[in-house]
């Protein structure tokens, strides 16, 4: 395996910029995940890893290996597509084996290889049939069995997981994060599914208009975000935003919302008093609004009151999306709490997890 540097990587289409001055150092096994909206550049910065489209600017090393003028099939990668890619007319096995047979690899190691990699995936058992034969699930798994054969030294997922259904996708999750595990690969990991991200990301880079908005661990980046795009990209639901008003009494920084206010806890108001603005944009999780009702027992809780809209119940948690004068936020409450579309709501916020943006920059303050 290898580690992967992409220094001030660039790319442009004519006058379009699809990435631009990226940096990213992915570390020996390391299971790396690009994740940003369509269109963000992630699948163009994969391209450019693969080979399949030529920089503008900087340089991509696999190892210490300089690979701006190497062709794909010598660049020691392999690749796996949304789309499965699979010859029809081939058995898995021959599908497995194909890549071997043409770089001239033995039939003992051939053989030895694709039985391997059919155990590792749980498809040996398949090994005989056509893929129009097999499930989507089993059709992945012999596209990713295909990458395996290979050894490569990195591992490059374009969406694999996007033409599976919902609970296929859950499950095939956990079994790559497994594979994984067992493989000590080094992996980039290409989605737009932040839930994906979350997950299976040794570190997750967030991509916004082909610029890199922040690279860290997935807690880190869901804890810390360093902008209002990563912010309201990174969870779900997303995260509520309330441009507000910051006042000072004795000592005590409140934030007004227009709808509601809160005491800003002491270790945030250093760094609001050295920002010296009056407006913030406040921002509050979903899952840190509770139902007084069922509120934990958290010792910085601050009370608001607002109109139910809409209600999703999930079974084992509720959504509920809300009118607080002219801000539509929506909380994450517990199952037992009895609203209705219509009703008014007592809340309490967990002030402790609260994040404040520059309205200028929508950079993170804290």
């Amino acid at each position: 395996m290898a580690s992967l540097t992409l220094d001030h990587v660039t790319k442009r289409f004519g006058e379009v910029t699809a990435i631009n001055d990226v940096n990213i150092a992915v570390k020996d096994k390391e299971f790396l995940v690009l994740v940003g909206p369509s269109g963000c550049g992630k699948s163009t910065c994969l391209r450019m890893i693969a080979g399949l489209e030529e920089l503008t600017d900087g340089n991509i090393y696999i190892g210490d290996r300089l690979v701006n003028d190497v062709a794909p099939k010598d660049r020691d990668i392999a690749m796996v597509f949304q789309s499965y890619a699979l010859y029809p007319h081939m058995s898995v096995y021959d599908n497995l084996a194909f890549g071997l047979k043409l770089r001239k690899t033995p039939r003992k190691e051939i053989e030895q290889r694709v039985n391997q990699a059919a155990e590792i995936l749980g498809i040996r058992e398949l090994l005989q049939r056509k893929p129009k034969q097999l499930s989507g699930g089993q059709r992945q798994r012999v596209a990713l069995g295909r990458a395996i054969v290979r050894e490569p030294q990195v591992f490059l997922m374009d969406e694999p997981l996007s033409n599976l259904d919902a609970k296929l996708r859950v499950q095939t999750r956990a079994e790559l994060i497994k594979l994984h595990q067992r493989l000590q690969t080094t992996v980039i990991y290409v989605t737009h599914d932040q839930t994906e991200a979350m997950t299976m990301g040794s570190r997750i880079a967030v991509l916004r208009d082909g610029v890199l908005q922040q690279l860290d661990t997935p807690q880190t980046v869901y804890d810390h975000p360093s902008n209002m795009f990563v912010a309201g990209f990174i969870g779900s639901p997303a995260m509520n935003f309330f441009p507000s008003e910051l006042t000072s009494t004795d000592g005590q920084m409140t934030v007004d919302t227009g709808a509601f206010q809160l005491n800003v806890p002491a270790q945030y108001q250093p760094k609001l008093k050295s920002f010296g603005k009056s407006s913030v944009i406040l921002g509050l999780r979903p899952e840190d609004m509770y139902d007084r009702n069922w509120a934990p027992n958290l010792p910085e809780l601050s009370p608001a009151r607002m109109k139910v809209d809409v209600v999703e119940h999930l079974g084992n948690e509720m959504f509920a999306y809300l009118i607080a004068g002219n801000h539509s936020p929506t909380a994450r409450l517990d199952s037992r709490t009895d609203v209705s579309a219509g009703d008014t709501i007592d809340l309490v916020l967990d002030v402790s997890r609260i994040h404040a943006f520059d309205p200028a920059t929508q950079e993170a303050l804290f």
